[in-house]
């Protein structure tokens, strides 16, 4: 059964890609309705009740707040498709914050990689879930970190669609002593720094985008810059990353997959791995040699991801500890890097 689509083209009326020209090629959707202002998406979307939104804007650095709070209300998946230039890394994760589920760059002209990522994110999100994170009755974390040593450990962590909330939910929750931490989140160049900004402004610990070099540190999350693989490296007994262009890995670059195959070879049973929300399989196989090199490995739980992706795969190699769900998920990594 095809997939119904409602776009609402807000802006420019002769945008430069648009989206209804790439889902009209795609016999997998329908478009149910075409809006050209937020009331009008929101009366066709109450009409129509679309498996998802696209809202495809052709105006740069414009205030998403209003729109979203308008359709979040319909429960219905959300995607951004826009041209986020200058100002968009915060515009688009304004917007992630506030209930849309991800956002596709779209090009000046044509795009084959980007269009076909368009559908795929399409797609995915016509799947996702919106739900509320429960209230952790996980042990305190602070006590697990209080009674530990963290020092030679590592927690690393991958996360796709849906990842930028689902990381926060974790982070936040993360004590002031805690083992270092590398995060690998699909995102384009330019937009890892403002959303590790974002994150350091509300977490205990301190969360930066990674340089190549940088030394992982407890109390410290580093997140790989967008369009860079992070690698984990060892000298003697301390923890660096580097980071490298190079092919893509399993689809992405920055590869989760990538980053767990050099945990698993330089941090061994030192590390802790997690996987989050996420289409596709990245991180997985990753996952996998990490556990076989000795890592404990937890995987957020279906009911809590907005796309069941990538842990899913990941449960279904064999590469889980422990399954949690995403309030209980940094918890459950704390306890396992006090037992490695």
């Amino acid at each position: 059964m095809a997939l119904k689509i409602l776009i609402a083209e807000i802006g420019d009326n002769t945008p430069s890609v648009c989206a209804r020209e790439i889902l009209n090629k795609e016999p997998q959707f329908t478009i149910a309705a075409i809006a050209k202002c937020i009331f009008e998406a929101r009366e066709k979307a109450e009409r129509t009740r679309p498996n998802m939104i696209c809202l495809d804007y052709e105006i740069q650095q414009i205030d998403y707040a209003p729109h979203l709070r308008k359709l979040t209300p319909l429960a219905i998946p959300i995607l951004i498709f826009s041209p986020l230039e200058k100002n968009g890394a915060k515009i688009a994760l304004d917007a992630l914050a506030r209930g849309a589920m991800d956002f596709v760059v779209k090009p000046r002209g044509r795009d084959a990689t980007i269009e076909r990522d368009f559908i795929d994110k399409i797609r995915a999100a016509s799947k996702s879930k919106i739900g509320q994170i429960a209230t952790d009755k996980s042990p305190k974390l602070s006590a697990i970190a209080a009674q530990s040593s963290f020092a030679r450990k590592i927690i690393a962590i991958g996360a796709s669609t849906g990842g930028t909330e689902a990381l926060k939910e974790v982070l936040i929750r993360i004590p002031k002593n805690s083992p270092g931490i590398v995060i690998v989140q699909h995102m384009p160049a330019n937009f890892t720094g403002p959303f590790a900004q974002r994150l350091n402004s509300l977490c205990q610990i301190s969360v930066k985008e990674a340089k190549d070099g940088d030394e992982v540190l407890p109390s410290q999350a580093l997140i790989a810059p967008g369009d860079r693989h992070m690698l984990l490296r060892k000298s003697a007994s301390r923890y660096f990353v580097e980071i490298v262009s190079g092919e893509k890995v399993s689809g992405h670059r920055p590869s989760v997959d990538a980053l767990f195959y050099s945990v698993a070879q330089n941090a061994g049973a030192n590390a802790v791995g997690a996987i989050l929300t996420g289409m596709g399989g990245d991180g997985a196989r990753g996952l996998l040699k990490m556990r076989e090199a000795g890592a404990k490995t937890v995987a957020q739980d279906e009911k809590t991801c907005v796309v069941f992706g990538m842990p899913k795969v990941a449960i279904e190699l064999g590469a889980v500890d422990k399954i949690a769900p995403l309030e209980a998920l940094a918890a459950a990594a704390l306890q396992f890097a006090s037992e490695v």
